[in-house]
Order: structure tokens, then C-alpha cells, then sequence
């Protein structure tokens, strides 16, 4: 059963899939946000693994076999339902949009094809402490099953299964308890916000705003609106 976000409190930490335009040339880094999925309910489990390659050759002249060669680890996998439900407004089509706003995780966008680089969008999955599993990934695969339809056949109640593959970095920026990239955290600026006081804030260092403008295709910093979500480089890729 979800966790519901309903009566638990400040305290309640949300998870988010933060889908972003995939990058431009040969940068790890994720281009600007398309927009912010959120959780009607957190998951209740997260599957994770990762697995690592090992070749053995086969000799007729070793009787117990041959000593097996590390070829190198695969990217981390994780799987995670996703429960949507908006039966408080039975014809509405929230579940409707989310459904379809996660299946397009799998197309490719049009701003990658415009600069001859197509690709379906990047995500950033971050929920809870350091601890749990957040990492930069491409969505590989979406199931989506409506389970429960209003009086019009819109559907109200839908379960969601995502297969989230991580993208590795040219540099091993990983978390040592979770063995995931580096998190890069998303923002919601609030009045009084700017981008040097942002890098003051998350880096120690005001000149690192330019990280952050890149990271979220910012042409104007004197432009920054209240109630925009902007992601925030992990300090590893931040050079100020």
C-alpha cells in the first residue's frame, strides 16, 4: 500500500521525479527541467539492483575450471510503482495527464532533435535522507494500469510501474551508502531568491551560479520567478 501525503504532517517528505531535456553534446549533466512529476502517494518499496560482470573461458587442460575475469559493473537499475488517485474529483483527468506525462518519458524530445541529438528526457528520482537510492537515470519502461473510471469513463485511479536505468558520470561522483550518482537536489524558488544567493547557500561559493544557470538553461539571471523549480548541481560538478 502507498504512503499517503494526506494528514501526516510537515514532516512527510515527498518523493519526485524532477524530467528534464537531455543534454547537449557530450555533457553528463541534465538540460533544462520539462517539468516536475508529483506523487499523489509515496511508493512503499523501491527496487534496486546492479550487477557485475565476470567472464569465464572454459579449458580443456583446467580440470576445476578457469579463474573468472571482472569485465566491470553495470548501471543501477531501480523499479518503482507509482499509485495515482483523484476519485475527490470524479471528472477531472489528473490521472489522465500524469499517466500521459510519464509515458512521454519514453519519446524523444523535440529540443534533442533540434539539435540533432535525439533522446527522450532524463530524470532525477531523490526521496528521503542521503541513504535511499536518488539518481540521474532515462525511464525505460512505463506500465500503466487505470483500475477505476468515473461516471464519464475518465480514469480516476491508476497504478504505475516505472523501470529507471542510471546514466553513470565521466567521473565517479557516487554515494558511497547507495552507490548512486551523486545527487543533484531540486529548488522551488521563494521570494528573495537569486541565483548568487542560491550558489552562497547550496556551494559556499556565489560565483558558482553560472553552474546553476547552465544546469537549468537560465539566459537572464536577473529573471528568476517565484514558485520555479530549479536543479541544483551536485558540489562535485560545480567548478564556480
Amino acid at each position: 500500500m502507498a504512503v499517503g501525503s494526506k494528514g501526516a504532517g510537515k514532516s512527510l517528505v515527498r518523493a519526485s521525479l524532477a524530467i528534464h531535456e537531455p543534454p547537449v553534446g557530450d555533457s553528463t549533466m541534465p538540460g533544462g527541467i520539462i517539468r516536475t512529476f508529483a506523487f499523489d502517494f509515496n511508493p512503499s518499496q523501491l527496487s534496486l539492483s546492479r550487477r557485475a560482470n565476470w567472464v569465464s573461458t572454459p579449458a580443456q587442460i583446467e580440470r576445476d575450471g578457469s579463474l573468472p575475469e571482472f569485465m566491470g559493473v553495470e548501471a543501477m537499475e531501480m523499479s518503482v510503482e507509482i499509485f495515482l488517485d483523484s476519485s475527490g474529483d470524479p471528472t477531472g483527468n489528473a490521472v489522465l495527464k500524469k499517466v500521459e506525462s510519464l509515458l512521454e518519458c519514453c519519446e524523444v524530445t523535440a529540443s534533442s532533435v533540434a539539435a540533432k541529438q535525439p533522446s527522450p528526457p532524463w530524470v532525477l528520482f531523490q526521496w528521503g535522507s542521503f541513504s535511499t537510492a536518488r539518481f540521474i537515470g532515462y525511464v525505460s519502461a512505463v506500465e500503466a494500469s487505470y483500475t477505476v473510471f468515473g461516471t464519464t469513463g475518465v480514469p480516476i485511479r491508476a497504478t504505475c510501474r516505472l523501470q529507471l536505468h542510471e546514466i553513470p558520470g565521466k567521473t565517479p561522483n557516487q554515494n558511497p551508502t547507495s552507490g548512486a550518482l551523486t545527487a543533484q537536489r531540486v529548488h522551488r524558488v521563494v521570494a528573495g531568491d537569486s541565483l548568487q544567493s542560491l550558489a552562497w547557500r547550496e556551494y559556499g561559493n556565489a560565483g558558482a551560479w553560472r553552474a546553476i544557470a547552465e544546469a537549468n538553461g537560465i539566459d537572464n539571471p536577473g529573471q528568476l520567478p517565484t514558485g520555479v523549480e530549479l536543479v541544483l548541481p551536485a558540489a562535485e560538478e560545480v567548478r564556480g
